[in-house]
């Protein structure tokens, strides 16, 4: 084998091969980062094959003249393993980004969303390769090993003396990192086919068969660097309050705390949330369990609050439901008996005194995402667990005066657990229940009473979708229809079914709607539409797929064109516009706490960001997503990861918001897993099921 070179003599020395024009490349050392050369102004020529040595994330890449003979081979391999590398060698032109990522599967071809329908698939593979593992390493392993940013890592090195000889391998070393910029060629000649390397898949494409690795090598984008010693020690510090958060129970970790805000009063801030805990178990499991992912906690999480669901609910002289899951619980630990018991809150201790409605569905939906992830079909098979969620079910299914498929629902039952106007049918609860239905038709066992409720999913969902979709939607073209209703309209032929007054339409509404977008609106009942924008409920709507692929792009559109109101300087608003003046006083009664602009009145909760990020890359707009996380990392790590931003763009810390809020933190963690590797969409997202027929009127 060839003396392994410096990346800087490699581009010196490399000549007459086809190497992708659109790669550049760039030489770390230490800290500093030194730019050798922009494939866009000139290609960069490559000899026939080149040895690649991968050591503790770093690699080293030496050309050398032709195909090493098998003694050559095996005595490099030596050499390599006795340094503790990793050996691999490629042929020219297959030097990029994508060879070093399918190993295992030599006539297997990968398309990006846009190049499948634009250009003919290109072959990710590199005959010629050797290992020191016999070829049984896996691809997304050296993928990350390769594209691994080497930032936190403290390299003293000196630029100008690591070019001798492989007897300085101990040394630091200097890496040479390869980054794609958008353009792909595909044969030996100059015609170069423009490929954008979107990481997600667009509406309507096959989510559910998609391996959690397979889109792996288009993770990195093409807008910004593949990180900065800054973001990573933003990353290593969420990893680290997330872990400090566990709660323990038997010595089992059992969820995670709402926040550790060692300056503020605790309250109900110490205690384990069913919905709070979603994208912290959300990150346990999109996360490598070599890297640290531990989807035990979210098994014994989603066991330990079916114990729960199972104990007597009594308020005052009431007794909830029996399908109702808790809002909350908590570990004690009696010192005098030495025995750690759990406190379950159904309510009963609730600001308001309201049972959340939302818990059950989220435990549904976070069962699939543990089912989806982990391959573990035993749990949600279990007899209690089926019994767990035929209980949510029948309490949601049951038969009563409703005349709407909608699910009817108080104040202060979901994320907004406050007054603010939300009774009737909220978007988010029906986008939750919507999804969850979904989630457990897939999980149900037809044996016993199963056949039967799954025929009573069928017929709710798919008059659900359509209520959903006719009725809540709301674009220009829409908006202009309610303006001219016509009211008092009786029999089957009326067209202003809920007979709403033109005149209820507020002002705002006229100059936030734009010609390009659109969104499902708040709330829609007997002589009452809300207006308003809610963020969960339409993001709900797009990964549990109720908006039809039209309505989830025109969602996405509104977004952009309304990027001021919607994200701001913090991402992102929970509702828009904010309840101000005496609309503010009659809806809220005075709230103190949401005032305008202000937690769930106008807030900004950056745990939101998982969600946008999720509906981005599923509607194909993960710039979206990007966007708003460069927004996120601007601040949220240096204000101390609080719950919530005040005023109209989110600049300012919410006056009560407690700092170390659990869920910001892990909201951030789970956006950036799906936007480095979009493969994870599956894990909280469905297709649209065509079998769900638009049923006529």
């Amino acid at each position: 084998m060839s003396t392994l070179r410096s990346p800087c003599d490699l581009l010196e020395d490399v000549k007459e091969a086809e190497v992708v024009p659109a790669l550049y490349f760039t030489l770390s050392v230490g800290d500093s980062e030194k730019e050798l050369g922009d494939s866009s102004e000139k290609e960069v020529k490559s000899p026939d094959f080149f040895i690649v040595l991968i050591h503790e994330g770093q690699c080293i890449v030496t050309p050398i003249e032709e195909q090493p003979s098998e003694t050559t081979t095996e005595k490099g391999a030596d050499d390599a393993s006795e340094k503790s590398f990793d050996f691999i060698m490629f042929e020219k032109s297959k030097f990029t980004e994508k060879s070093l990522c399918s190993q295992n599967e030599e006539e297997e071809a990968l398309e990006s969303p846009e190049e499948a329908s634009q250009t003919e698939n290109i072959k990710w593979t590199d005959n010629g390769k050797t290992s020191l593992e016999s070829n049984q390493r896996e691809s997304p392993k050296i993928s990350t090993e390769i594209f691994q940013d080497t930032v936190g890592k403290e390299e003293s090195s000196k630029s100008e003396e690591e070019n001798e000889s492989t007897d300085k391998l101990d040394k630091p070393m200097k890496t040479l990192r390869v980054q794609s910029n958008e353009n792909i060629s595909k044969s030996n000649n100059a015609n170069v086919a423009q490929m954008s390397l979107k990481p997600s898949p667009s509406v309507g494409s096959s989510l559910e068969n998609l391996e959690l690795d397979s889109l792996l090598p288009a993770v990195r984008s093409v807008d910004s660097p593949l990180g900065s010693t800054e973001n990573g020690a933003m990353l290593e510090e969420a990893w680290e309050g997330l872990q400090k958060s566990y709660v323990y129970y038997k010595g089992k970790p059992v969820g995670t705390l709402a926040a550790m805000d060692p300056i503020a009063e605790a309250l109900n801030y110490n205690q384990v949330f069913i919905r709070d805990f979603v994208p912290s178990g959300l990150a346990c499991l999109m996360r490598p369990a070599n890297a640290g992912g531990d989807p035990e906690i979210v098994k014994n999480f989603l066991l330990k609050t079916l114990h729960l669901q199972g104990w007597e609910k009594r308020i005052d002289n009431f007794t909830l439901g029996e399908g109702v899951m808790p809002a909350s619980f908590k570990v004690l630990y009696d010192s005098h008996r030495q025995k750690e018991t759990l406190v379950a809150d159904f309510g009963g201790s609730a600001i308001g005194r309201v049972a959340p409605v939302d818990s059950g569905f989220w435990w549904i939906i976070l069962l699939r995402s543990y089912t989806k992830c982990t391959h573990d079909y035993t749990l949600s098979e279990l007899p209690e667990v089926q019994k767990g969620m035929k209980l949510i079910l029948n309490l949601c299914l049951s038969d009563g005066f409703d005349t709407f498929p909608t699910l009817l629902c108080a104040d202060g039952c979901s994320m907004i657990d406050r007054r603010m106007g939300i009774y009737g049918y909220p978007i988010e609860i029906q986008a939750l229940f919507y999804f969850a239905l979904r989630s457990s038709r897939q999980m149900l066992k037809p044996e016993r009473d199963g056949k039967e409720l799954i025929e009573r999913i069928d017929k709710r969902i798919r008059a659900l979708s359509f209520h959903i979709q006719k009725y809540y939607w709301l674009d220009f073209t829409q908006l202009n229809n309610i303006y001219r209703y016509k009211t008092e309209e009786y029999s089957h032929t009326a067209v202003n079914k809920f007979n709403v007054i033109p005149e209820s339409i507020p002002d705002w509404v006229f100059d936030f709607m734009p010609l390009r977008g659109g969104y499902l609106i708040g709330n829609v009942s007997p002589a009452r539409m809300d207006f308003r924008w809610f963020l969960v409920g339409n993001c709900i709507a797009i990964l549990s797929s109720l908006a039809t692929p039209a309505q989830a792009t025109a969602i996405m559109d509104l977004i952009e064109e309304r990027w001021e109101d919607l994200i701001g300087e913090m991402p992102l608003k929970i509702v828009y516009p904010a309840l101000e003046g005496h609309e503010w006083r009659t809806v809220t009664g005075f709230d103190p706490k949401n005032t305008r602009w202000s937690y769930h009145n106008g807030g900004s909760w950056p745990v939101l960001i998982w969600l946008l990020t999720a509906a981005c890359i599923k509607t194909g707009r993960p710039q979206i997503a990007k966007r708003a996380i460069e927004l996120i990392e601007q601040r949220l790590s240096k204000d101390g990861w609080p719950e919530y931003y005040d005023g109209k763009t989110g600049r300012y810390v919410g006056k009560q918001a407690r700092k170390y809020q659990t869920w910001s933190i892990s909201g951030y963690l789970v956006a950036k897993m799906l936007i480095e590797n979009p493969a994870n969409l599956p894990i909280i997202s469905l297709e649209e099921d065509k079998r769900i027929a638009k049923p006529k009127l």
